[in-house]
């Protein structure tokens, strides 16, 4: 697997095209936008409902929702998959288009579906001048939950969608993205909330005899009980207009997340399992600790040792979310 990093080049293309917006009419729109985000909830209409909303998200959600959907593509990726077209549902300005014409080298064609015009407009203003040949191609399409296109994809996701939606609208994306996929990706907050909300697709692939692909090495119950629950992360290098309108001080953030994949039945030999690392290792003299999430079902610690050579040595280089070394 090769990946390419486009997260400079998004990074530039998010500063031109919103040139146009004042540094304050983005940072009072990005403030209204945290809010909101806080408080998970089934929306009434279409959050991002201006121009200046849309561009406050794009430049404080978009940088962070690639950076998540990037290491969950890769993921994704060293399971076997290469997907020739992709569909993303609820996708607006395209940030998992970049994350995937970044690690499948297999692409081909690249759908993005979201409700609100504007976001899509300036999806495509974004990739306009992009250097990937299937990220200039991208097609950004208006459409429903509950009234997607008829369209077929090897690949589809929905990243930071479900925390807007009822629970029926939840189970009708799912379903839709079931009949239309041959793989399919959910990514949520890395909250405990996302995570119940990850948690219950988990369990409708499950119930429709779909194979999980990832962070799962197992197909039984989650062995993660409250307080604790299953999350990852992924750091994102902030750019200045980004620390500017959220005011923030550090240039860098940690994006925390929750993800699941599956593949639909017979699509694809489900991988072989591996332990998931679920908290950043502890690195001691001659040791390194782990908490991970095992093929049997279990969760609990792991330890790796000088003694073991190549796998230590693997060990020290394992980090939060990888699979544990064999």
């Amino acid at each position: 697997m090769k990946v390419t990093s486009y997260a400079a080049e998004l990074r530039s293309a998010l500063s031109a095209a919103l040139s146009g917006f004042s540094e304050r009419d983005l940072a009072r729109a990005t403030a209204d936008l945290v809010e909101r985000y806080r408080q998970p909830r089934a929306a009434r209409g279409a959050i991002l409902s201006s121009p200046v909303r849309v561009g406050a998200y794009a430049t404080y959600r978009m940088p962070a929702t690639h950076a998540a959907m990037q290491r969950v593509l890769e993921d994704v990726a060293r399971t076997g998959v290469r997907p020739r077209t992709i569909v993303d549902v609820g996708g607006g300005t395209g940030a998992a288009a970049w994350a995937a014409a970044a690690v499948f080298d297999s692409l081909e064609s690249i759908v993005v579906l979201d409700q609100v015009v504007e976001a899509l407009d300036l999806g495509r203003r974004l990739v306009a001048e992009a250097s990937a040949p299937v990220l200039r191609s991208t097609r950004f399409d208006r459409a429903l939950v509950g009234a997607l296109p008829d369209v077929a994809a090897d690949l589809i996701t929905a990243s930071y969608v479900l925390s807007e939606l009822s629970a029926r609208q939840i189970t009708d994306l799912i379903d839709e993205m079931m009949a239309r996929g041959q793989v399919a990706v959910v990514v949520e907050p890395g909250t405990p909330d996302g995570y119940e909300r990850v948690l219950g697709v988990r369990n409708r692939f499950l119930t429709e005899g779909w194979h999980l692909l990832g962070p799962c090495p197992h197909e039984l119950s989650c062995p993660l009980v409250g307080p604790d629950w299953c999350h990852f992360a992924a750091r994102v290098s902030r750019s200045a207009e980004h620390r500017r309108i959220k005011g923030a001080d550090l240039p860098y953030e940690d994006e925390k997340f929750s993800w699941v994949a599956a593949a639909a039945p017979g699509a694809f030999e489900p991988p072989a399992r591996s332990g998931r690392i679920l908290r950043h290792p502890v690195k001691r003299k001659g040791l390194v600790e782990f908490r991970v999430c095992q093929p049997d079902g279990s969760a609990g610690r792991a330890v790796v040792s000088r003694r073991e050579g190549g796998r230590y040595r693997a060990a020290r280089d394992s980090a939060w979310g990888d699979t544990l070394p064999g």
